[in-house]
């Protein structure tokens, strides 16, 4: 066995729609099913292989996908700058996507058995679940003990996915199908012996990933006060974020009755997302630029919860800020530490010869809803045909033309991503996840990356309840930072704020009245149970708060 993942072939990273490509973390809510289950293993039939690990990874002709119990879908895989990602790419850039949260959702049992999935590769045939004493297969090596499995899959939780495989598939040269059994999924041994080895990886990949997101709760990570400790002590805080903490600036949303989506129509699209595909750019990149300006930002202030990023920056306690929005509003922060995990108007290139240059400079182009060329690129106007329209557009096709560096669906991501990422999981001492359902890769596969004993909190209108974070703070994010740095003793100054400030005597009553969740007097947050509070603006449902469903 030789894959090493600097040799591992480029594909094309495809943005792709939530309900064709992620898992839909639905979890298993029931717990006596998972545990009547959990003795089970996974088989892949023979001859079944070829059609399950094309579902493993997806190219850019490719399109298949592998269904997870009954109604969940699995990630497809794409290699790419060394690291595998998970091709689950949302219908959006800068969306929240909260309004997906799935209320079936439990992922916090503590089952950690792969064995409790039903994997579907292209059809319901194609996998059988077998019990533990059942065994016609014929080993291809000698398979882990129990407890030599248990050890596994503690290694992989403190060491998180890309570190796991880089030591024992490239560094070890263990099969990947054996360390598969170690997750509990065995496959046929003459479908091993079909299997590429690049399909194996994949496949492998695409299991720790899924058991990876199961993780359990810290014990001593409870309370709003432990998140204020946290704060106080870290010094490696990692800061993902995503349309929450824009969308008090006006920024538009994508998919809501008002959204970007729903304005699309006019242009007769077979599908929205088709204003964000580039091969649909390179062939109209007008239809983009008759629209772009709906998106540029180019009259927005940052949030207080961008200026919280930038304190906490400041404060030399932040490791870095992985951001899903496209909006540059970080930038307008002033934060240094940032990556743009979806890319961003700041700056644009040509789609030809690569050409960069500043965002401002096709400014003019975007609020004029014209294409602009690339100023490098040779001018070869093509003549017109006689029989074109006069409403036509006259940009000079044939010219290559600038494009905002903006990921669109069918692009490779930012390459700063992975490695900064592979730098940051071996320091990070806190996670914080603000304005994010995490639905949208790559950042849905951070908390894969990082090990299971680093702390995590969510701030957020929505719960995320695909995996498993130790405090959820629910509610806006301008809302609950401001009352964090209150509570920290953190001049917080925005102008959004009460008082303009986070300490000001304003913000200091709105955040004293009451006193928990068993008061009746009035407060700026409650308390539901460990781990869940609220604060205005969240949706949650009942069930949630009351803990069936974790």
């Amino acid at each position: 066995m030789n894959i090493d993942l600097k040799d591992l072939p480029e594909t094309t990273i495809k943005r792709l729609p939530l309900e064709e490509s992620i898992i839909s973390e639905s979890g298993i809510s029931d717990d006596t099913h998972c545990e009547e289950r959990s003795s089970k293993r996974l088989k892949l039939q023979d001859g079944q292989f070829e059609s399950a690990t094309s579902s493993a990874i997806r190219t850019e002709s490719e399109s298949s996908q592998v269904d997870v119990g009954e109604n969940e879908q699995a990630n497809n895989n794409s290699h790419s700058n060394n690291t595998i990602h998970d091709h689950d790419f949302n219908d959006d850039y800068n969306e929240e996507s909260d309004e997906d949260w799935d209320a079936g959702s439990d992922n916090n049992s503590d089952s950690s058995d792969g064995g409790s999935i039903t994997y579907e590769f292209m059809g319901p045939s194609t996998i059988t679940t077998l019990d533990n004493n059942q065994s016609d297969i014929e080993p291809l090596w000698t398979s882990y003990t129990e407890e030599e499995s248990e050890a596994l899959q503690e290694e992989a939780r403190q060491m998180g996915l890309m570190k796991f495989l880089e030591k024992y598939v490239r560094d070890q040269e263990i099969p990947p199908l054996k360390l598969m059994e170690a997750f509990n999924v065995v496959l046929h041994p003459q479908a091993a012996l079909m299997a590429p080895e690049i399909h194996q990886f994949a496949l492998l990949r695409n299991v720790i990933t899924r058991y990876l997101r199961k993780r359990r709760r810290l014990e001593h990570v409870n309370t709003l006060d432990d998140v204020v400790e946290l704060l106080a002590k870290a010094n490696n805080v990692m800061i993902v974020t995503g349309a929450g903490v824009s969308v008090s600036c006006g920024i538009p949303d994508f998919r809501s009755e008002t959204g970007i989506y729903s304005r699309l129509q006019e242009y007769e699209l077979d599908d929205p997302q088709q204003m964000f595909d580039i091969k649909y750019f390179r062939d109209s990149p007008d239809i983009f630029y008759s629209f772009a300006k709906e998106l540029y930002p180019s009259n927005y202030e940052p949030s207080p919860s961008h200026i919280f990023v930038k304190l906490m920056e400041e404060k030399g306690k932040l490791l870095r800020n992985y951001t899903q929005n496209i909006d540059t509003l970080e930038h307008k922060a002033q934060i240094k530490r940032i990556v743009n995990c979806h890319g961003s108007f700041a700056t644009a290139s040509c789609v030809t010869c690569g050409y960069k240059c500043e965002g401002k400079e096709i400014e003019k182009y975007i609020f004029e809803q014209k294409v602009p060329p690339c100023p490098k690129c040779a001018v070869d106007r093509v003549t017109p045909k006689n029989d074109s329209s006069d409403d036509e557009d006259d940009y000079q096709r044939g010219v290559s033309v600038m494009k905002p560096d903006i990921t669109f669906f069918g692009e490779s991501l930012p390459a700063e991503f992975d490695r900064l990422l592979a730098l940051d999981t071996d320091n990070v001492d806190l996670l914080i996840v603000m304005g994010s359902s995490l639905k949208v890769s790559p950042v849905s596969e951070i908390m894969t990356q990082i090990p299971h004993s680093v702390p995590q909190v969510v701030i957020n209108r929505t719960p995320i309840t695909h995996m498993t974070f130790d405090v959820q703070l629910l509610g806006d994010c301008d809302v609950i930072v401001p009352e964090l740095c209150r509570l920290l003793g953190w001049d917080l100054r925005h102008h959004k704020l009460p008082g303009g400030s986070a300490l000001s005597e304003e913000s200091r009553r709105q955040g004293l009245d009451g006193v928990d969740g068993d008061s009746s007097a009035q407060k700026i947050w409650k308390f539901h149970r460990n781990g869940v509070y609220t604060f205005p603006g969240a949706v949650v449902s009942e069930c949630f708060l009351e803990g069936e469903i974790r």
